[in-house]
């Protein structure tokens, strides 16, 4: 009984999925923190990108954005 004891204690896999566990969460964090660090910059520029692309007049086009 008491070599299994031992065995036990001494035995590290359950402590390597733990830290695989915790750094892959650690990891999962960081990358929402980064998304909603910069959303609101990005929707912001895309904005901008599409308004500047329907100011745009290409000769030979149809009035009123395509619509005929």
């Amino acid at each position: 009984m008491t070599k299994f004891i031992n065995a036990f204690v001494k035995d590290e896999d359950g402590a390597v999925t733990v830290d695989w566990v915790v750094l892959t969460a650690a990891i999962v964090g960081l990358g929402i923190a980064g998304v909603a660090a910069v959303s609101d910059g990005v929707d912001e520029l895309a904005g901008r990108i599409s308004d500047g692309v329907q100011a745009v007049d290409v000769e030979g086009a149809p009035a009123g954005g395509g619509e005929e």
